[in-house]
């Protein structure tokens, strides 16, 4: 099957299209490089530059590279900035999404996998999570994501579209060719590596009193490469005309304070730590129930215990201590 991977040059996106590859399949990556790296784009995969909501250009790549599925990464994903930024996180998240829709209808592709988010759900009424759970967003980002399935599953309604959104937790981790280089990064396993190779003073912890075993936030983070072969697993299940949502983690937690030792059992270094007040809007746990996608799509974390995530992006980090290459 020849795919497109929208936001292929980005760190989710870049070890998917590289997975894709590996599992035989022909793959067009479509990146702006607005936060993507050429770098990443795996070898093997055609490059096209330019935005997905750019429709001309959109339609002239279906039409050249003959595309028969797309797994759609390309959005913008801080929660902080949705709310600063409101109207732009809309547009390049929900419009865009649609306008992408709207030129693999008039393609032909019936394929689409959604790159999607447990910002869907806002807090919690409990944890671990099911996709039974009220879709409810606390964010602009959140809600951006929301509408975008909302879409999905009225395409398959009423365009034969069969689709799927893989709402995953925290990504995290590396593989030997890909790891997390945002700029600026906001992520906590990066920043606390910075830390641990001195590029920042301290990492600071939003809380040490929340209502978990040792009082910091719990999050469930799971290994990107998982995270990849469960885009594969789902763009090879998805029929015409049907569609679901499935939740991408590992059923278990770990706290900020856990990822902090781990990052310290792995590197050999101290980090220094601060305790901050709370951020508003942070939950105390969010932890996926992954059941769902494990029955449906044969899909298993076989990766993401903590320490193995955490070796595996400081040995990248290692390997490439100033992130990819300029283009």
């Amino acid at each position: 099957m020849r795919i497109l991977v929208t936001g292929g040059a980005g760190y989710i996106g870049s070890v998917t299209a590289r997975t894709l590859l590996d599992a035989g399949h022909e793959v067009v990556v479509l990146d702006d490089l607005r936060s993507g790296h050429r770098a990443a784009v795996p070898e093997g995969a055609a490059f096209e530059l330019g935005d997905v909501a750019d429709r001309r250009l959109v339609a002239d790549v279906f039409d050249r590279h003959r595309v028969g599925a797309v797994v759609h990464f390309a959005a913008s994903s801080l929660v902080g900035e949705s709310m600063e930024r409101p109207h732009a996180y809309f547009a390049n998240n929900a419009v865009a999404s649609l306008r992408l829709l709207e030129a693999a209808h008039a393609a032909g592709v019936d394929r689409f996998v959604l790159s999607s988010t447990a910002a869907v759900y806002g807090t919690p009424d409990r944890v671990p999570i099911p996709e039974s759970a009220e879709v409810r967003p606390e964010s602009v980002y959140g809600a951006s994501k929301a509408m975008t399935e909302q879409a999905l599953d009225w395409l398959a309604t009423t365009a034969g579209l069969g689709w799927c959104a893989l709402r995953y937790f925290n990504a995290a981790g590396a593989t030997e060719r890909h790891g997390e280089d945002h700029r600026p990064e906001t992520h906590l396993l990066p920043l606390v590596l910075e830390v641990a190779e001195g590029r920042r003073e301290k990492i600071r912890i939003f809380g040490d009193d929340w209502p978990t075993p040792d009082g910091t936030p719990v999050r469930d983070y799971v290994h990107v490469q998982d995270l990849a072969d469960a885009h594969v697993r789902a763009v090879e299940a998805i029929r015409p005309g049907t569609g679901a949502a499935y939740n991408v983690g590992t059923g278990r937690g770990a706290s900020v304070q856990e990822v902090v030792d781990a990052c310290r059992a792995a590197t050999g270094r101290n980090v220094p730590t601060e305790v901050a007040p709370r951020r508003a809007g942070d939950p105390a746990e969010l932890v996926a129930d992954p059941s769902r996608i494990g029955a449906e799509l044969d899909w298993t974390p076989r990766r993401s215990e903590l320490r193995e995530i955490v070796e595996s992006a400081w040995a990248w980090r290692r390997a490439h201590p100033d992130g990819y290459p300029p283009a």
